[in-house]
């Protein structure tokens, strides 16, 4: 696509204005797709500017923040790492549901949801994101505990994954997390590395905890291959909801209400590695998917196919470098934009695969946090809690590098967004950041 297209088509997109929404429910907001409605979100902030409030947090996490109404829900483990062996292998700090008010971060309430805090690297008990539909709470751990709570943090039910299925085999823990569709709690158990036991889907009754649905989910892959540390993408096209999944060297698309396959494509381990774990996950829009992997390959599959679609809907393949490892992109409008783990943004044309622009660089660091498109503004924030802001344009302008203190950096958390506010964790506290 031309420059002047681009152009043209960058414009159109800005004429569309939303709402500022208040709720971000699940990881990665509202629909998945980590855009937010407000254009009025701050661009500079420091530790003494544009901070309304900022709340102490006991210990690091991925798991990012979730908000409804008057109310933020955390997981986190009650304290940071065992510092010795012995503690490690004790199980370590519990794993919590923290409630906080939105209004100054005080705490109203906070759960035990389970004991033990299992990590590796970039991952500890805490990773899964809670969903809220604003009158109950599910949470799930990387012990596999999956949870459910009223706002005011009375149990309703829970499972015990590992008990209940197989013991989880990632080599670096359990991180997906759950999602919400039409009254089921639905969860991925993608693993290979250190199990025989089948990767699966599988489904509950939100409001009671029974087991809806299962699903096993076997691919020809090798080893590691099998790991996946995705989160499930909900994409309604018309009056039909197709769930996709990524892992295992392929992209599948399933019924959320059975969880039968509909389709599935290969292409993500083109090499047959026995290393080819993914992280981060698919997104979707305008009758594309975009499904990601270890770097690279980044596949565009066109929707509405059944069975094997890989010869007949992969429009396109990414196989040059700077596709993402850990950061999910972000798809709006035609284009979609890609975040390395070094900070650096790329924009393709969604139904080409081809290059806009790119790579740009932002503040010097690695990021696993997912980018948040607002508006004209791409925030992307990294493991030291420095966030860029990047205005975007057919030539990009880097407006800010806004930093925060994170003495030890492990800043893993993706931002929320509220109203014209900001929601930034980090391993010692959660910002609410907003305009003075």
């Amino acid at each position: 696509m031309t420059y002047r297209l681009f152009s043209l088509l960058f414009t159109a997109i800005l004429g569309t204005a939303a709402p500022a929404q208040e709720n971000w429910p699940q990881w990665r907001g509202a629909d998945q797709r980590n855009i937010a409605a407000s254009e009025n979100l701050p661009v500079t902030w420091g530790e003494s500017e544009n901070i309304v409030w900022k709340a102490p947090m006991p210990s690091w996490s991925g798991s990012s923040p979730i908000i409804w109404g008057d109310r933020i829900f955390v997981s986190t483990p009650s304290a940071p790492d065992p510092a010795s062996r012995e503690q490690r292998e004790a199980g370590g700090p519990e794993i919590l549901l923290l409630c906080l008010s939105k209004a100054d971060g005080s705490e109203l309430w906070r759960s035990e949801v389970c004991k033990g805090n299992p990590f590796a690297m970039k991952h500890n008990g805490s990773s899964p994101t809670p969903v809220t539909d604003g009158a109950h709470v599910w949470t799930l751990t990387g012990t596999g505990v999956l949870a459910a709570y009223d706002m005011d943090g009375n149990f309703l039910w829970k499972h015990e994954l590992q008990a209940e299925h197989s013991p989880f085999g990632l080599l670096f823990g359990y991180a997906s997390s759950p999602v919400l569709h039409n009254g089921k709690i639905i969860i991925q158990v993608l693993h290979g590395y250190k199990t025989e036991a089948p990767s699966y889907l599988a489904a509950y009754d939100a409001l009671m905890g029974a087991p809806a649905w299962y699903l096993e989910r076997r691919m020809d892959v090798l080893s590691e291959t099998h790991d996946a540390y995705t989160t499930p993408f909900l994409l309604t096209e018309g009056d039909k909801t197709v769930m996709i999944v990524t892992g295992g060297g392929h992209v599948t698309g399933h019924d959320p209400d059975t969880g039968r396959e509909l389709w599935r494509a290969a292409g993500l381990d083109p090499q047959r590695s026995k290393n080819y774990r993914i992280i981060t996950s698919a997104t979707a829009g305008d009758g594309m998917v975009f499904a990601p992997s270890r770097q690279r390959p980044v596949l565009g599959i066109r929707t509405g196919g059944e069975g094997d679609v890989t010869a007949t809907h992969t429009a396109w393949d990414w196989t040059k470098p700077g596709g993402p490892d850990v950061p999910t992109p972000v798809y709006r409008g035609g284009c979609l934009y890609m975040v390395d783990d070094s900070g650096n943004v790329r924009c393709l044309d969604a139904k080409t695969g081809e290059l806009f622009w790119g790579p740009e660089r932002t503040a010097k660091g690695i990021v696993s946090a997912s980018p948040l498109l607002a508006g004209n503004r791409l925030y992307i924030t990294n493991e030291e809690g420095v966030t860029s802001v990047l205005q975007l344009s057919p030539d990009p302008t880097l407006l800010a590098s806004n930093s925060l203190p994170v003495p030890e950096g492990r800043v893993l958390s993706s931002l929320a967004v509220s109203g014209d506010r900001l929601y930034l964790r980090t391993p010692t506290h959660l910002y609410c950041i907003g305009k003075e």
